[in-house]
């Protein structure tokens, strides 16, 4: 149920919308956090603040959008 909706997510995700994405492999979960800048029937690619991650939509259980980060805090000084 939940990947289902997942991919439902991806697949109604316009090119710029921030997300989180969780997959899951042979070597554990990873996360993905970040704007979806591509889609192919097969992928996703979330560029993350380390850069682009492509993901296997077979990999997926987990997408959800997610608000812009905070506004960077004023300096102190």
């Amino acid at each position: 149920m939940a990947r289902a909706h997942a991919l439902g997510v991806l697949r109604d995700a316009a090119v710029g919308e921030r997300l989180v994405v969780r997959t899951h492999h042979g070597d554990g979960a990873q996360d993905a956090l970040g704007v979806l800048v591509a889609r192919t029937p097969a992928t996703v690619t979330i560029d993350t603040r380390r850069g682009p991650v492509e993901l296997a939509l077979a990999d997926v259980v987990a997408a959800k959008p997610v608000p812009p980060p905070p506004s960077p805090r004023p300096s102190r000084r």
